[in-house]
């Protein structure tokens, strides 16, 4: 099992954390460390939690929701991943990093990196990442994230 604890702090180190709901990038609305709200409504639970969101969240609200949107990340990895479980905890982390950023279907994309990283091909795997509209887009979250694939070790 991933640690949640380094995996949702890496994840506010890129996504940043806003306790008032905003518009991103690509103009959903979204409150925390990235919990798009349009695309991932709270459940009748996050709301009981959360309370009032529109007004902002508390800190401690925030990373409760986040806790719950990397656990839904994993388990999607683990089903349509099929060589997802045989990574590495780092290799599984960045995985997870480009899925909370794209979505499953999003990740699903990267079909010649996802090829690269099921035969340990990491140095391959890394240049499908960095070659990509993510990598043009994302800057620096990328450029972590394929260091990531290559070496197995996350570096600030």
């Amino acid at each position: 099992m991933i640690d949640l604890y380094q995996v949702s702090q890496r994840l506010k180190l890129h996504e940043g954390l806003r306790l008032q709901p905003y518009r991103c990038t690509k103009g959903k609305l979204t409150i925390g460390v990235g919990r798009n709200l349009d695309d991932n409504p709270l459940t009748l639970e996050e709301e009981k939690i959360v309370g009032d969101w529109h007004h902002g969240i508390t800190k401690e609200a925030a990373m409760y929701l986040l806790r719950n949107d990397i656990k839904s990340v994993y388990r999607d990895l683990k089903k349509y991943i099929p060589f997802f479980n045989d990574l590495d905890s780092e290799r599984q982390y960045a995985l997870i990093d480009m899925a909370f950023n794209l979505g499953i279907i999003g990740l699903l994309k990267f079909r010649k990196m996802l090829s690269h990283m099921a035969c340990g091909n990491y140095n391959q795997a890394a240049e499908e990442c960095l070659n990509s509209r993510y990598a043009r887009i994302t800057g620096r979250r990328a450029e972590r994230i394929a260091e990531v694939i290559r070496h197995g070790v996350f570096k600030l």
